[in-house]
């Protein structure tokens, strides 16, 4: 193959690549506008005049499902979530390449086991746990995911941290600048690229979430999105399929508008980190 063709091959390749993760999305979009009947016999055509509803589907799942509350839940969850984990993360990333010592450096290990242990093996313990220490609310959850958050978070900001002139850090010394200060003041705002990296890949993951919040939190009360989606579900597995592929359309906008706005930032971010260490 020769030098010009190659990079249009890798072109169409990715080309497809994409349409086949796209098309799901663009699938779920075309069937929330058909009635449930032709969903579950034709799901690949185009809604007709005969299967079109309109904005049914969307006003019967958010009737049934309380989609407004589960909205705020999910949106609490999310940015609370997020802000605490890039606080406590970015904070203990400078701590850790800034002291490097035996105990700074065992503390950095156990964050990267945090990435390879399978939450199958911790998830009756959590459940059990979550229960005994009484975090079974929207507010409580917080703590949980900054503990299975922390793991890719300081990863990529220690990567980041370890790029930052030390120098920076001496001259806001002779300023007068204490540690808290200089990191707020000083650090923070030079991280903002491995932040909204970060800040970018829990979002999408919290927002996602549907195992965590079923097992922690108190579902008489509180109901994320993707636990609401499930009460779609009748009597003997039947599923209101038009009214579930209305709530799911409106649960990804958000987070696909998030995406598509902040993107550039991912890449920026990761190979920023990536410069030194």
């Amino acid at each position: 193959m020769t030098e010009t063709r190659r990079p249009r091959a890798w072109t169409v390749f990715f080309s497809l690549l994409s349409v086949a993760y796209v098309y799901p999305i663009v699938l779920v979009l075309i069937n929330s506008f058909k009635d449930k009947v032709f969903i579950a016999d034709n799901p690949f055509t185009l809604p007709t005049a005969e299967s079109f509803v309109g904005l049914g589907n969307y006003e019967r799942g958010v009737q049934m499902t309380d989609f407004f509350a589960s909205f705020g839940w999910s949106l609490v969850i999310t940015v609370g979530a997020t802000a605490l984990i890039l606080l406590c993360t970015s904070m203990s990333a400078w701590w850790i390449v800034r002291v490097d010592n035996l105990f700074a450096k065992s503390l950095y290990t156990s964050f990267l086991f945090n990435l390879v242990v399978p939450f199958q093996m911790v998830m009756f313990t959590l459940s059990w746990f979550t229960d005994l220490l009484g975090l079974g609310t929207p507010f409580g959850l917080w703590i949980v995911y900054l503990g299975f958050g922390a793991g890719l978070a300081v990863f990529i900001f220690t990567g980041f941290v370890k790029s930052i002139p030390t120098e920076l850090e001496e001259a806001a010394l002779m300023d007068g600048c204490g540690p808290v200060r200089t990191f707020f003041w000083v650090i923070l705002p030079v991280m903002k690229p491995a932040i909204v990296t970060v800040g970018i890949l829990q979002v999408m993951w919290l927002w996602n979430d549907y195992l965590l919040p079923y097992l922690t939190l108190d579902l008489k009360h509180y109901k994320t999105i993707p636990i609401a989606v499930q009460y779609l579900k009748g009597g003997y597995g039947s599923v209101d399929m038009g009214a579930m592929m209305g709530v799911l359309v409106l649960a990804m906008v958000p987070v696909i508008v998030f995406y598509l706005a902040s993107q550039r930032h991912i890449i920026r971010g990761v190979v920023s980190g990536a410069v030194k260490g």
